[in-house]
């Protein structure tokens, strides 16, 4: 039976990064935080696209939660007209209006009045949007050669650098993928 993990593994809580095949996509150079994966499919949002908009423009009672930058991230192609909001919070508890992911990783419900999850948030991004497979699509990129699956560490989602966070990881898993983070972004120019 396929269970649609790889493996006997679940990708929640692990890191997609882009192949250079990607160049040009909306992945281009993308890493993908991964909040679920199952039978069902697959879903995640990309930790290193911030955009221009603030999130006090389009989430004004989020302001005092959010972390630096303060702006909304592209989580993916999918969904771009709504908002999800990831949290780091400390403790075990589950707070009230966010679901654990992953160790100290959640996903917070927006409609939460926000001085309810504040307390228990030492974290918080927006994003615009989220990436999601259905079921078996991404193993199948994933075999094609796509996607390096790497772990994350408990800051990634919340890097202020995020927009250098794809060499970055790379350089951290040594071997071949470190070499990986020195291919030129635009190869014709190499």
């Amino acid at each position: 039976m396929d269970d649609g993990i790889v493996g006997s593994e679940t990708l929640t809580g692990k890191l997609l990064v882009a192949a250079p095949s990607l160049r040009g996509s909306t992945f281009d150079r993308a890493v993908v935080l991964m909040l679920s994966h199952d039978g069902d499919g697959a879903l995640g949002v990309m930790v290193n696209k911030p955009t221009e908009v603030l999130v006090g423009d389009v989430l004004p009672r989020w302001i005092s939660v959010v972390s630096e930058p303060g702006v909304v991230f592209q989580g993916g192609p999918v969904s771009l007209d709504s908002a999800l909001g990831l949290v780091a919070v400390g403790g075990n508890d589950e707070p009230l209006g966010i679901r654990r992911v992953r160790g100290q990783l959640g996903v917070v419900d927006l409609d939460t009045p926000a001085e309810i999850i504040e307390p228990a948030v030492t974290a918080m991004r927006v994003f615009a949007g989220y990436a999601g497979w259905a079921p078996d699509q991404l193993e199948g990129e994933i075999d094609e050669g796509s996607w390096f699956v790497v772990d994350a560490e408990p800051g990634d989602a919340f890097r202020l650098d995020a927009q250098d966070m794809w060499p970055a990881v790379l350089r951290r898993q040594g071997g071949q993928l470190a070499l990986m983070a020195t291919f030129p972004a635009d190869p014709s120019m190499n």
